[in-house]
Order: structure tokens, then C-alpha cells, then sequence
């Protein structure tokens, strides 16, 4: 292989670097032609093609070097400004270069076996152990779900957990790493793998009960940490750590160790998709932490090897010999500092986009099961093609389709185009602004030097990005605004746009500021002034410059910013919307089309609705009356009826799951306790405003109403209930938690003997009568359903179609039900297994759906 080193100043030295006493050589080992003066000028015309384009690129002096052909590079210092490498007749440029100290020694021919299997070890524990990384991340959510009521925000903290663990893992390498010979580095890391050990197997910490009715996220973080921490903590160090040691091994390989890191994302990616297909439907969560801990000490053991093979293999490498070829540290302080924010930057944007795009599509776009895993599973595999030398597609058509996916995701009118064109265009986007952060990334990484350093930033980056979206922007934004911000800010990652700011823009920093300031304050003044017509074809225009100017990375920066404030502003503006965001999502308040009803939506899903107007126009003033899925003939009505029929005409004590609008309250007649069991504050005070809602207030208002996760706060009541209602949705998702054995079997130990529970189980995506039914029988109960589904929307009566289920000991106690003939019996199937806080199966539940 020729190696054609690039002098500053005079000569070029050419390199014959064939095994010794090849054709070439002489005895020795020194080149017998392979050392070559040639003048500068004619140099240059002979490798013009190959010229050296950067306009900073240093000219300093260098003196020429004839190397022996056993020659191997030994250590680099900032001299040279470029290499190719000749082989085969095909040319590689490798950039920025150094100067190389060279060192004789032997030259290996091709990979023997044993380095064959060193390589391939190293690729399979990092493997292993991002597998077991990314494994116990949705073991342990599930387990706590239960706790907090399968609240999608349950995961954007999990999240934010896990990437603050992965910081302190990160950071724990990097100090390994700088300041610990690889000897006891080594050392060190697996005595943290058998501490870790100890702490498993994975379960609920003890001494952590219920939740505080506020400051849910906190006690779920300090929840993590004592349940998963240490675990977590020392798989995390894992992939720097190995990369690391693979770089001092003087492997042949070991200068560029970052395509390890593929591997480490291919196993994070099998890991989250194998997960809610392959394991959860078959794998009970105590078993799931049995295997875990099992694959945890098999992990434990082979880093011990990969450290012993490191050691051994370094130990006959000369030092010098380790220092790898890509990149040198800055010259100065504030050039490092700068490269290290550009990395924490090039994190932050992708993995608050990460958390910012699965909230925008589960409440604007839809709430399906597992739609939070299609986001994710593409920010894993975005780094598995970015961190390559090759990456497909080109960053140019990334940027390309950038501007014009950012330009479609920020036009108001998207959001009227269908699921799967919202889903496409939403995950897409994603995608690509994902691949051209990451992209970036790979092209400014570091020596092997300071791999560590570079991971730790990224890890940085990665944790706020992920607090910015899933702690801060719930409490500053009443809806998911941080989703257009990100989008925006992405824009200003690429990599044509960052090579201008270091040049061109590096005195114009102040204008630019300026000019982006005037923009979105002359954008929201215009939206206040002008008719939506001339607004939208503005924005149009704005959209056609975006794309029409799709090479001009500041005019697109620029006119992103224009047109996501004036989206803003004109939504603001053109809705009647009201949002209120907490932790368990954004409520929506809204008018019907004809004015006649005030509607509360969660996500995606009609929660509730009451009338303000009557037909003729007048205010409406009476006892509300409840509508959608809680009229009094529909499946939830007759279902209390029925029970209170049984009863002798009247129930005695009453208990809701759920309090939406407060609907159901004006089902409850005089005499009867009715306790309401609500998970969210936000929800207990919309109900609860007259001005919103007066159902609560002109129905029940006697009603108890006790904030917190059903299940705790149902086993803490004192006496029977003759009537259990369970509406519980959370978006178009039912916790599932509270439809599992244990949960029925909490429900039946606070019922009466002939006491009925009540289930609404209306879902666009999963059938639950079965799998509830199934659950119902280990409790002794009898399972009837109601389905409304085939019937359409009544926008006169304001009535929507249903889906409930009634359980009671007997059939005798559901008899008022199987008379009326539109509620038909649920025959178990015995072949299932019933679902558990242990085990459940939601592709069982969706698979059912698409069969009826």
C-alpha cells in the first residue's frame, strides 16, 4: 500500500510500505525507490486534482522523512495538512492530517485470526451490552406504570432518567480513561459491574409507595435512581469504556474505534424493537428480570476478558504506537471549548426533537400503541448510518429534503391532511433532521484520544435536550410549541450553514440576531393585522422561499423562523382552542361547530362535552345533561341503570375511575355517595370551574373527589360499593394496569355481593372484551358487552357510539342488562393467559381489533 504524505512547503514523501524484503525494498527494510524528492511546482501539477481545499489549511515548513518498510505510525502532531491513501488504484483523502513520528517495528500482512476474534469479541460485548441497556429501560417503565397510571409522560421522564444515567456513565469513563492507566481502569470498572450485580434483580425500590398528588416527576425520577441506578449506571460506561480500551490495543483498527459504536446502536435498536413484540407478549416481567440478570453477569464476565485481552494485546504495543491519525485538539481554549458546545448542540436538537415529535403525533396527530417506539427506533438507527464514512443519503439531499419537510410541518393546513400523510411527514422530518445532526457529528468527532470527551458531550447534549422537552416545556407552553422551536433550530445544524457561521457570518453574528429578532416580531404585528386569506397565501410564499432558496442555508434558517411564528400566531388566533398542559398531557378546550357545545378533548380523544347554548340560540341554563358517551340510553347509562334497578331503585356507595368533565355525574340520583377517583389535578380543576363545566356543581355536589392513581386510592377506602365505574382513558390509550387480574381483584374486594362493575373500553385501535373478560374469570366474574361502535357521531344529539363492559358475581345481577338484548355474554377464552401487572400483551389486544 502506497502512502503519500502531504509536506507543507517543498517535498512530497512517498512511502513503499511492502511487507520487508518484499520487490520494493532493500535489506533492511528501507524503500530502495520509495523515498522521492520532487520540486514543489511540479508536485503540485501532478496532484492538482487532489489539492488541499481548505482556504485555513496550514503552510508551515516541514522536512522530508524516508521511512523503512516496516515503518508504523507511532504519534502525530499538527503538521501536515492532508494524506491520501493509494491502494489499488483507488484514492482515499484522510483530513485534517498530522505530521507522523514513525517508528519500525513489523507490519501485519492482513488480520490474522487472532486479531479476528479480538475485533469480533469487542463487537459483541458493546453488542450485549447496549442490548441489556435498552432492555431494562422498558422492563422497569412497565413495572412502575401501575404506580402512575400509564400516563404517556411516564416515558419522556423514564427518558430523561435514562439519559442522565447515561451522562454519569459517560462521565465515569472519561475519568477512567484520562486519568487511569487501562491496567487499573479496567480493574476498577469490573468491580463497579459486580457492585451493580448485588443491586439486581430488577424491581420496585423498597419504601417507595404512593405518589404526592404534585411533583409527580420528581418522585418518579428519585424512583428510577433507587430502582435501576447502579445497573444502569455501570452498563452505560460500557461503550466508551470498550471503545477506549480497543483504541490503546494497538489493534489495526484501533485508530478510528467509532464503528463500534454501530454495533452498540444496533443491539439498543433490536433491544426496543424485539421488546413489545418478542418479549412482552410472552415473557412475564419476573422472568423478563430473571434473564436480565442472568445476561447481566454473562456481560460481567466478558468485560473482564475484553480487559485482560486489551491489557495483554497493549502491553506488547509500544505506547507510541496508539495515538491515532484523524484529528488534533484545538490550538487554543476557546477553539476547544467551541468544538465541544458544537457537539453538545448537535445532541441537544435530535433528542429534544426525539421527545418533542412523540408528543406532537400522540396529541395532534394520533395516540396509537407502540407509536412512541417508531421515533425512537429511527433515532437509533440514524446513528447507525450517520457514524460512517459513507453515510447514505448524501448530506445534501438530507438538507434538501429538510427545507421542504420543515416548510409542510409548519403550514397550519397539514394539520387537516390524513393520519398515515401526518405520520409520514412527522416521522419523516424526524428522520432526516436526526441523520444530518448525527451526520455532523461523525464528521467533527476526535481522535480516538478523545473519544470519551466526545461520547460525554453527546451524552450532555442528549440529557438536556431530553429535559427541555419532557420537564421544561410542559410548564412554559400549554401545548407542544417546543415541537416548531426544535424544528426551526435544526435547521441551523447543517453542515453548510455551520462552515458559513465560522467564516463569513463571524462578524455578522450581531446583524443576523438582529435581523431574526425583526422578523418574528414583524410576523406576529402582520398575522394581528391581516385577513387569514392574505395570511395564508404569506405563508405560502414564505414556503415557496424556503424551497426555491433550499441551497441558502441563512435565508432557510431565517424564513423557518418567519414562518413557524406566524403559525403560531395565526393558530392562536383563528382557534377558539383553550390548552392546559400537565404532566399526563395537554386538554384542549374547544366549541362545537354549531356553538352549542363546550367540549373537552385529551389528545386526540373527546373527552366530554356539555351544553351552552339551546337550539335557538340562548344561553342553556338547566340541569346538564350528559352527551357523547355518557347519554343515559347509550351503553354507560343503561349499565347504571340496570345496576341501580337491582338494587332496589337506588345505589349506595358509588366509585368512578376517572373524572373527565365530570359527566357521569349526572347520572347520580339523591342518596346515593359518589367518589370520584381522578389521577390529574388539571382535570379535578376543569371539572370543577362552573364557568367550564357544571356538572359536578349542579349534579353531585356532594361528590368526593380523591386526586390520585386509582389504585391506590381505591385500596385505601373503607366499605363496599354497590357500583364500580372504571373511565379511565388517558388520550385514546386505557391504562392497562387497571385492567389487569389484580386490578379486577381489587375491584371485586371492594363490591358488594351483588354489587356490578362498569368498564368503558371505546377504543380506536384495541379490543378489550375478551382480554377483559378472560381477567374476569380468575375473579369469578360474568362478562357483558354493549358495542355502539357501528353507529355514527349524532352531531343534532351530540351522542357518540361506545363500547362497555358490565361484570358481576352472577348473571342473575346483570339479568336488567340481558333482557334489554342489545348486551350480549363474553364467553372467556380459557387458551389466553389473562392479563397481569406481571404480564400483558397489547399486540394481542390490537391483532383483535383488526379481526372484528
Amino acid at each position: 500500500m502506497w502512502i503519500v504524505l502531504r509536506p507543507s512547503k517543498s517535498y512530497a514523501v512517498i512511502v513503499d510500505r511492502h511487507l520487508r524484503g518484499g520487490p520494493d525494498t532493500a535489506e533492511g527494510g528501507w524503500p530502495s525507490q520509495g523515498c522521492q524528492r520532487r520540486p514543489a511546482r511540479r508536485r503540485a501539477k501532478e496532484r492538482a486534482p487532489d489539492r488541499d481545499p481548505r482556504p485555513d489549511a496550514d503552510r508551515s515548513g516541514s522536512r522530508d522523512a524516508c521511512l523503512p518498510t516496516s515503518a508504523r505510525v507511532a504519534s502525530a502532531t499538527p503538521r501536515f495538512n492532508g494524506a491520501s491513501v493509494i491502494e489499488g488504484g483507488r484514492t482515499e483523502r484522510i483530513w485534517p492530517m498530522t505530521t507522523l513520528t514513525v517508528k519500525a517495528g513489523p507490519v501485519r500482512s492482513g488480520p490474522s485470526a487472532r486479531l479476528a476474534a479480538f475485533l469480533g469479541l469487542y463487537t459483541a460485548t458493546i453488542f450485549l451490552s447496549a442490548l441489556l441497556l435498552f432492555g431494562i429501560q422498558p422492563m422497569f417503565t412497565k413495572m412502575v406504570l401501575p404506580v402512575l397510571g400509564g400516563s404517556p409522560s411516564v416515558w419522556s421522564v423514564a427518558m430523561v432518567v435514562f439519559q442522565a444515567l447515561l451522562l454519569l456513565g459517560y462521565a465515569y469513563a472519561h475519568a477512567l480513561v484520562r486519568y487511569c492507566p487501562l491496567r487499573i481502569a479496567a480493574a476498577v470498572h469490573v468491580l463497579v459491574m459486580v457492585g451493580a450485580f448485588a443491586a439486581l434483580p430488577i424491581q420496585f425500590a423498597a419504601g417507595w409507595g404512593k405518589p404526592p398528588a404534585d411533583g409527580e416527576a420528581v418522585w418518579l425520577l428519585g424512583l428510577f435512581l433507587a430502582s435501576v441506578g447502579l445497573p444502569f449506571f455501570a452498563l452505560s460506561a460500557n461503550g466508551p469504556l470498550l471503545q477506549a480500551w480497543f483504541a490503546r490495543s494497538g489493534h489495526p483498527q484501533a485508530g478510528d474505534p467509532y464503528f463500534l459504536y454501530g454495533a452498540s446502536n444496533i443491539g439498543s435498536f433490536l433491544a426496543l424493537i424485539a421488546y413489545p413484540l418478542a418479549v412482552e407478549p410472552f415473557v412475564s416481567l419476573q422472568d423478563q428480570s430473571r434473564a436480565w440478570t442472568f445476561g447481566f453477569a454473562g456481560l460481567a464476565a466478558v468485560i473482564a476478558l475484553c480487559a485482560t485481552t486489551a491489557t495483554r494485546m497493549a502491553a506488547g504495543t509500544d505506547r507510541s504506537t496508539r495515538i491515532p491519525l484523524l484529528a488534533t485538539t484545538p490550538a487554543s481554549a476557546g477553539a476547544l471549548w467551541r468544538e465541544r458546545l458544537a457537539w453538545v448542540a448537535l445532541a441537544f436538537v435530535p433528542s429534544g426533537l426525539l421527545v418533542a415529535v412523540t408528543a406532537h403525533i400522540s396529541t395532534d396527530v394520533a395516540a396509537a400503541p407502540l407509536l412512541w417506539v417508531v421515533p425512537l427506533a429511527l433515532f437509533l438507527l440514524t446513528f447507525v448510518l450517520a457514524f460512517r464514512d459513507r453515510m447514505a443519503p448524501s448530506q445534501l439531499v438530507l438538507s434538501g429534503l429538510q427545507v421542504i419537510g420543515t416548510a409542510l410541518a409548519l403550514f397550519p393546513m397539514i394539520s387537516a391532511t390524513s393520519l398515515f400523510v401526518g405520520l409520514a411527514l412527522h416521522l419523516g422530518l424526524f428522520f432526516v433532521n436526526a441523520m444530518i445532526c448525527h451526520g455532523a457529528l461523525y464528521q467533527r468527532r476526535p481522535a480516538a484520544g478523545r473519544l470519551t470527551e466526545f461520547y460525554l458531550c453527546l451524552s450532555f447534549g442528549g440529557m438536556l435536550g431530553g429535559i427541555f422537552c419532557a420537564l421544561v416545556a410542559p410548564r412554559l407552553f400549554s401545548t407542544v410549541l417546543e415541537y416548531p422551536i426544535l424544528l426551526v433550530v435544526a435547521l441551523a445544524c447543517r453542515p453548510d450553514l455551520a462552515a458559513l457561521s465560522r467564516t463569513s457570518l463571524r462578524d455578522g453574528r450581531r446583524r443576523i440576531v438582529l435581523a431574526a429578532t425583526l422578523l418574528a416580531a414583524g410576523s406576529a404585528v402582520t398575522v394581528s393585522m391581516l385577513p387569514a386569506s392574505a395570511l395564508v397565501f404569506g405563508l405560502l410564499a414564505l414556503i415557496a422561499l424556503m424551497i426555491a432558496r433550499w441551497r441558502k442555508p441563512l435565508v432557510v434558517a431565517l424564513a423557518g423562523l418567519t414562518l413557524a411564528v406566524s403559525t403560531a400566531h395565526l393558530q392562536r388566533s383563528a382557534s377558539e382552542t383553550t390548552a392546559f398542559r400537565s404532566f399526563f398531557g395537554i386538554h384542549k378546550l374547544s366549541m362545537s361547530s354549531d356553538g352549542r357545545f363546550r367540549m373537552l378533548n385529551h389528545g386526540t380523544t373527546l373527552h366530554g362535552a356539555m351544553r351552552v347554548t339551546s337550539d335557538d340560540g340562548t344561553p342553556f341554563l338547566g340541569r346538564p345533561e350528559p352527551v357523547t358517551y355518557y347519554g343515559m340510553d347509550g351503553a354507560m347509562g343503561t349499565a347504571i341503570a340496570a345496576s341501580r334497578a337491582s338494587h332496589g331503585g337506588r345505589l349506595g356507595a358509588v366509585t368512578v375511575v376517572g373524572l373527565g368533565a365530570g359527566s357521569l355525574a349526572c347520572h347520580a340520583v339523591p342518596g346515593e355517595a359518589w367518589t370520584f377517583l381522578e389521577i390529574d389535578p388539571e382535570v379535578v380543576r376543569i371539572a370543577s370551574d362552573p364557568t367550564l363545566f357544571r356538572f359536578l356543581g349542579s349534579c353531585a355536589p356532594q361528590a368526593r373527589i380523591v386526586v390520585g392513581d386509582a389504585r391506590l386510592t381505591l385500596a385505601e377506602q373503607t366499605g363496599a360499593n354497590a357500583l364500580i365505574v372504571v373511565d379511565a382513558f388517558s388520550s385514546d390509550a386505557i391504562p392497562s394496569h387497571l385492567l389487569t387480574r389484580e386490578a379486577l381483584g381489587l375491584y371485586v374486594s371492594k363490591l358488594e355481593r351483588d354489587g356490578v362493575i362498569v368498564i368503558h373500553i371505546s377504543n380506536h385501535h384495541l379490543e378489550l372484551r375478551h382480554i377483559l373478560a378472560r381477567a374476569a374469570a380468575d375473579s369469578g366474574l360474568v362478562t357483558y358487552v354493549r358495542d355502539d361502535s357501528g353507529r355514527t357521531f349524532s352531531q343534532s344529539t351530540f351522542i357518540a357510539p361506545s363500547v362497555v363492559v358490565a361484570m358481576a358475581r352472577t348473571d342473575g345481577d346483570l339479568e336488567a342488562l340481558h333482557r334489554r338484548g342489545d348486551w350480549t355474554k363474553v364467553i372467556p377464552d380459557n387458551r389466553r393467559t389473562p392479563w397481569s401487572d406481571d404480564f400483558s400483551n397489547i399486540v394481542e389486544a390490537m391483532v383483535d381489533k383488526v379481526r372484528r
